[in-house]
This record gives C-alpha cells, structure tokens and sequence, in this order.
C-alpha cells in the first residue's frame, strides 16, 4: 500500500484526555496548586500553619491600601480555601480557576513595584496565576469530580475562556473599588 492510498485521519478531539498520563498529570496539578492555595486560605482565616489569621491578614491588607481591610482578609482566606480545594478535586473547576486567577492577579497587582523575584517579588504569584489559567483552559481531567456533573463532563474552552475573564474582571473590580 502506498503513502498516497492510506488515509491520514486526525485523532479524535478526546484523544489527549483519553492517555492515563495526561489525567494523571493534571491531577498532580490541579492537587498541588489546589491544596497550595487552600493551606494559604487557611493561614489567613485560622492562622493554621504559621499564619496570621484574619487579623493579622487584615493589617497586611489596610497597609496595602484596602478600605474594607478585614472583610477583603475574609474574601481572600474563603476564596482561596474554598477555590484551591475545588481545584484540587475537579469541582466546579473553572469557577474554582477563575477564583484563583482573581486572587493571583490582585496579588500581582498590588506587589507589581516590588520586581520579579521573591520575598516580595511577583514570580510565585506569577506560577501560581499561570498554572490556574492554564488548568482553565485545558480542564480537569476525567479523574475529577465535575465528571459527575452533566453540565461540566465534557470541558469546553468557553469554560476555562470564561474563568479566565471572570477572574480578570474580580481582580479588576477589587482593586478599583476596595482600594482607598
């Protein structure tokens, strides 16, 4: 048989979520940016793992400029546990991104003086950002609880698109109208 007689046919669009390895991968993802985020939510709500809880968060907010200092420290420690453990699970995964990107955006925002590396820098915030967009966009996985939920099994670049915009306008919106 010749090149020419054989046909060549694209795999199909489920081919990439259908290898064990990228399930696998992406569950490593999702679970090491997922509890990342949910242990820093933690520190900021309870003070767990050498955190400062929600007053000492609160302090860290007013000196950044943030009008309503404790009710931003509440958002940012719920929005972080509560995003970070939805991704870690696949659950209602772009909203969960697009929680994360808010919170990293703002984060990124509000250091953007202070140069690339850390302690005070915006490279980890930066990783962290690009790691929840780039789950956004490509999805959960099939080892995810969305997979139990009609609605989102099957994962739509809209969806991660979506997150994304969402995220990017939250961040906007906290920065315009929380700061002083």
């Amino acid at each position: 048989m010749s090149l020419s007689s054989r046909t060549r046919t694209a795999p199909p669009a489920h081919a990439a979520s259908s290898r064990p390895g990228h399930d696998i991968g992406l569950v490593l993802l999702r679970g090491t940016v997922g509890l990342t985020m949910a242990t820093h939510g933690t520190q900021k709500l309870f003070g767990w793992f050498d955190g400062s809880g929600i007053d000492g968060t609160a302090d860290h907010f007013a000196a950044d400029g943030y009008a309503a200092a404790e009710t931003m420290a509440v958002v940012a420690g719920l929005t972080e546990t509560l995003c970070g453990l939805g991704l870690a699970i696949g659950l209602l995964h772009p909203l969960a991104a697009a929680g994360i990107i808010g919170i990293m955006l703002n984060a990124i925002a509000t250091k953007w003086g202070n140069g690339f590396f850390n302690p005070s820098g915006i490279e980890y915030d930066l990783v962290l950002l690009a790691a929840a967009a780039g789950l956004a966009l490509t999805g959960p996985g099939r080892f995810a609880a969305d997979r139990l939920l009609p609605a989102l099994r099957a994962h739509r670049t809209a969806h991660g698109a979506g997150a994304i915009a969402l995220g990017a306008l939250t961040a906007a919106i906290v920065l315009v109208a929380l700061r002083d």
